[in-house]
């Protein structure tokens, strides 16, 4: 059999979610933050370590067959693979950012202006299609330090929390693009048996991470009340209790709907509410 290889971030903000993914898939593999490549023992799989820079060609060029990266990442490296999975973390924006003492009051203000930044493909594209001309200054490392050092008149960067920004004078301007990690594969990918599975197995994990287990006691007379509140997986499973005219119900709700549900449940007459976890859902 085949042995797939997927090409993972070595260090940085996504390694330690995309390794727990790999290993809530049932993945036994070592964390070897010295080494290149890891061997998966129970799947024909390698895990890669590498550069999140370099994830993208090595996909694209054959060299791994998957990648788990950013999308902001994928887009400056303009490179042709094969979206398959969005994976739920690694969320972040890529913003234009301006001194909270700047004059520049729209977007037709940065005409002329210096912006720096590390995403200098994306941030011409955006430019482009807002007609604006202006000097994007390709800088390494802390590119929020530059407005300050009198290196750019505004930074364009990615920002989560906004943190960093405030600590350096700066305010969020305007948004690039929205970002998350995704995985990705060769072009024609996706038809690949081997691949096809485990990307079920990581679909199962994350269905599981957006769901609650809820089982719950009603009387038969509200039933239909309670079952309209709790679409499940299928439908869900309604099993007699000992004490006449009460029954017990299993579902899986949502997490997003997961408190609104509760009191309406409660409303209908639902009692002894348990709430679970769930490790896998496999349709």
């Amino acid at each position: 059999m085949k042995t797939l290889k997927i090409a993972i971030q070595k260090s940085g903000r996504l390694n330690e979610k995309s390794v727990e993914l790999l290993k809530n898939c049932g993945l036994n593999f070592e964390n070897y933050k010295s080494s290149l490549i890891s061997p998966v023992s129970n799947f024909p799989l390698e895990i890669l370590f590498l550069r999140d820079d370099d994830i993208p060609e090595y996909v694209q060029d054959g060299i791994a067959d998957l990648g788990i990266v950013g999308e902001n990442v994928i887009e400056e490296t303009e490179v042709e693979v094969s979206y398959l999975q969005r994976l739920g973390f690694g969320k972040c924006s890529l913003k234009i950012a301006i001194p909270n003492n700047s004059d520049i009051q729209s977007l037709a203000g940065l005409n002329g202006k210096a912006i720096a930044t590390t995403y200098p493909v994306i941030l011409k594209k955006f430019l482009d299609s807002k007609k604006i001309d202006s000097d994007i200054r390709t800088i390494s490392g802390s590119v929020e330090i530059s407005p300050g050092l009198g290196l750019s008149d505004a930074i364009c960067d990615l920002v989560s929390t906004g943190g960093t920004l405030k600590s350096n004078g700066l305010k969020a301007f305007a948004d690039v693009m929205s970002s998350e990690a995704v995985l990705i594969g060769r072009k024609g990918s996706e038809n690949d048996d081997l691949i096809k599975e485990l990307i079920q197995r990581i679909q199962s994990v994350l269905r599981a991470k957006e769901t609650k287990y809820v089982v719950l006691n009603a009387p038969k007379a509200n039933l239909d009340e309670v079952l309209a509140l709790l679409p499940g997986v299928k439908s869900p499973s309604v099993v007699p209790l000992a004490e006449a005219d009460w029954v017990a119900v299993h579902t899986v709700i949502p997490e997003r709907d997961f408190w609104d549900r509760i009191s309406q449940l409660k409303q209908a007459g639902a009692q002894g509410i348990v709430v679970m976890p769930i490790e896998k859902i496999i349709l």
